[in-house]
């Protein structure tokens, strides 16, 4: 079970760049879930990656050894939830449709993965830990700086871009 959960059932698997394909996956199936009018299952689903997470990798690297093989990819299913979350909520709150407005996913996936490639400040120290707590910590820190980058270009454009072209 822990290697199904590690792997996102098999998600993981998937090449080249697994956790680029983790993080597609868990976009499409959050834009699925919020379309289906489910919005909350994505911060749901963030703590439940984020717990199962937790509970699956030790065990995972317990059994296949290695500091972070790339097969595990929940980790960046719950920090990509976590990035979603920053931009799906207020579009869910405020009753806008998500496909309207792309970018609301678009720029946290595009962002998420930034900051788990580039590993800046807080990501690469989580992942320099090199046990299970910094595979799961450097994508959830990843995801946090995702999101906040994702709000803050989001009031770039709605505060000052879009009122200055009228």
């Amino acid at each position: 079970m822990s290697g199904l959960v590690a792997t996102f059932f098999g998600a993981g698997h998937l090449r080249p760049a697994s956790g680029t394909w983790a993080s597609a996956i868990t976009v499409a199936l959050a834009v699925a879930a919020y379309q289906a009018g489910w919005a909350l299952a994505v911060p749901a689903g963030f703590v439940l990656a984020t717990l199962a997470g937790f509970w699956a990798v030790p065990r995972y690297l317990a059994r296949a050894g290695g500091e972070d093989p790339s097969e595990v990819v929940i980790d960046e299913v719950a920090g990509q939830l976590l990035a979603l979350c920053f931009t799906i909520i207020p579009l869910w709150r405020h009753g806008v449709d998500l496909l309207a407005a792309w970018p609301g996913w678009v720029a946290p996936f595009l962002l998420f993965r930034l900051f788990d490639i580039w590993k800046p400040w807080l990501v690469g120290r989580a992942d320099r830990r090199g046990d299970a707590t910094g595979v799961m910590l450097d994508d959830l820190w990843a995801g946090l700086f995702a999101g906040v980058a994702a709000m803050g270009l989001a009031g770039l454009y709605h505060g000052v871009v879009e009122p200055w072209l009228g």
